[in-house]
């Protein structure tokens, strides 16, 4: 195996657990549970998922590159407001929209490379401008939205989980 497939295998192991994590840390956010282990997966994961995609060997700026930057931007963000502002008060969105965005591009991502390797949907949109394309896009960012607005509605951490511990 070439070091560029072994790189690219553990590329793709990365993505897989950031986004199974992202499942559970989903369902975590919309029925209001810390998860924290879980959700330290889930940001390492997908932060090194978007580091990663920087190491393929190419000569220009293509599109998974911006989506890479805009990830680990927000991905700074939710981590700073779960770990730097505890999600006290407005962090506490902050933080399930972050998370929830960093989700959805990598599912978006997910999308990508079904079109690009499963040949069956390759067929039904080679390019990636045909509307089975852009109607599967469609759905999961509609999906997205709205799993996104009730996580931001419906996380409500345990703070006193984070508390020191009173004698």
């Amino acid at each position: 195996m070439s070091a560029l497939a072994t790189y690219t295998a553990v590329h793709v192991i990365i993505s897989l657990i950031g986004i199974v994590s992202g499942v559970v840390v989903a369902a975590g956010l919309l029925t209001s549970k810390r998860l924290d282990q879980w959700t330290q997966l889930f940001l390492s994961t997908t932060a090194l998922t978007s580091m990663t995609g920087f190491g393929f060997p190419v000569d220009h700026v293509l599109p998974s590159h911006v989506v890479g930057a805009l990830s680990l931007l927000v991905l700074a963000i939710a981590v700073f407001a779960r770990y730097g502002r505890r999600m006290a008060g407005a962090w506490r969105w902050v933080y399930a929209v972050t998370a929830m965005i960093a989700f959805y591009f990598n599912v978006f991502v997910l999308v990508v490379q079904l079109f690009q390797k499963v040949p069956a949907l390759k067929a039904l949109a080679p390019t990636q401008s045909e509307p089975p394309f852009a109607i599967v896009q469609l759905v999961v960012l509609a999906v997205f939205v709205t799993l996104t607005f009730k996580a931001s509605i419906r996380f409500r951490p345990d703070l006193t989980s984070t508390a020191p511990a009173r004698s």
